[in-house]
């Protein structure tokens, strides 16, 4: 599924209702955590492309059917691509900064993300897993969101060959897309 993204701020609200109204048949429930997490990187990830670029963009959303789902666990898959080709880069912010924070959410609250160079722009994807049974050793928060994996940030190859940030947003440091 994807939506095309005008350069303009009132899309990030735009976006956020069409995935709300995508998570229908999935069997995400649209009061579930791993929803309003969606929801949240949906509204961070397009906000960063409209204002920092200025340009078009593209929201693709890869939600499993709910019969679908394998033993229980599944993946949701977020993309917004843009034209721009300016990676995303550090930015140093103190405690008065009203912005620059975006993929320093994105990287505390999806289990992978990152960015691959596309034609003439890039891609910046992000991913969540959702397990719905008992994770052995898993603290349980009252959620069927499964952030255990979390911890096992950096490990691994990524699912496609990208430039990827793995690692927490620590020393004042943000990561924001342009």
């Amino acid at each position: 599924m994807q939506l095309e993204i005008r350069p303009d701020p009132a899309e990030v609200g735009r976006a956020r209702r069409w995935a709300r109204s995508r998570l229908a048949g999935s069997g995400i429930e649209v009061d579930e955590a791993l929803a309003e997490t969606l929801v949240l990187l949906v509204s961070e990830l397009v906000t960063n492309a409209v204002v920092h670029t200025g340009r078009p963009a593209v929201l693709r959303l890869s939600l499993p059917r709910g019969q679908d789902e394998k033993a229980g666990e599944s993946t949701v898959r977020l993309e917004v691509a843009d034209s721009s080709s300016r990676a995303p880069v550090p930015r140093c912010l103190d405690d008065d900064a009203t912005g620059g924070r975006g993929l320093a959410l994105v990287d505390g609250l999806a289990d992978r993300w990152g960015w691959v160079v596309e034609g003439p722009g890039k891609r910046i994807w992000c991913e969540l897993d959702r397990c719905t049974r008992p994770v052995e050793g898993a603290v349980d928060r009252g959620t069927t969101v499964d952030r255990a994996g979390a911890a096992e940030r950096g490990a691994g190859a990524l699912p496609e060959p990208a430039v990827a940030y793995q690692g927490p947003a620590y020393g004042g440091f943000a990561y924001e897309a342009v």
